[in-house]
């Protein structure tokens, strides 16, 4: 998956550096040399520049990519220029945009963003996790495990738990499934239905595998 994060403040620095930890594309822009140089070496391309039309982001093929963050907040005018331009002129799948307050948030939703997000509210480690692979509610309980979300891969529904030997074959375990609000344990003669939202502990890297099959 391609990504391109643009403003690397504190916020949109983090989500940049962890979606490339997890060995996605990045594409990271800023303004400022020294961030810009700080960055390079952790993601796939790092560029210093100001976007000011479609040109710009044109000009560095911002277009291929199938998410954009727009992670800049303080400057409101900015903010919303460019969620606009990539949205409505460069058709990006997905625009996740950052926001001060419930005002930018509306302009924000107005000129196309997918997701609006307040960095109080997001960790900016956690939305890299959830954008690097369709996971939700990830829970990191070491660097490398995490328990999460998953709704059920088709090739998974009206099968067995049990029969599916996810340990064996898969290195997870399915530990439970969303019912409402509400979590219930699931044992192996568990049968999946279509859109089960399915609780998965296991290492990331093969949480990740379950979630393309989910994908699929």
């Amino acid at each position: 998956m391609k990504f391109c994060v643009i403003g690397l403040g504190r916020f949109g620095y983090k989500v940049a550096e962890t979606l490339a930890s997890q060995g996605m594309e990045v594409l990271a822009i800023d303004r400022r040399e020294e961030v810009v140089a700080d960055i390079k070496d952790k993601v796939t391309q790092a560029i210093c520049m100001t976007v000011t039309d479609i040109k710009s982001l044109e000009a560095v093929g911002v277009e291929d990519v199938d998410t954009a963050i727009v992670g800049m907040g303080k400057n409101i005018e900015q903010s919303v220029l460019i969620t606009a331009l990539l949205k409505q002129f460069l058709k990006i799948t997905t625009v996740i945009s950052r926001s001060n307050n419930t005002i930018h948030e509306e302009i924000l939703k107005l000129v196309g963003a997918d997701k609006v997000i307040f960095p109080e509210d997001e960790n900016g480690e956690r939305l890299a996790k959830n954008l690097s692979f369709p996971l939700i509610d990830i829970i990191g309980i070491t660097p490398e495990f995490s328990i999460t979300q998953i709704t059920a891969p088709i090739k998974f529904v009206g099968k067995n738990i049990g029969d599916l030997k996810l340990r064996e074959s898969r290195r997870v375990v399915c530990i439970g499934v969303k019912k409402g609000k509400n979590i219930a344990l699931v044992g192996f003669d568990y049968t999946i239905l279509e859109d089960d939202q399915l609780i998965f502990a296991g290492e990331n890297h093969y949480l990740e595998g379950i979630a393309r099959l989910s994908a699929e």
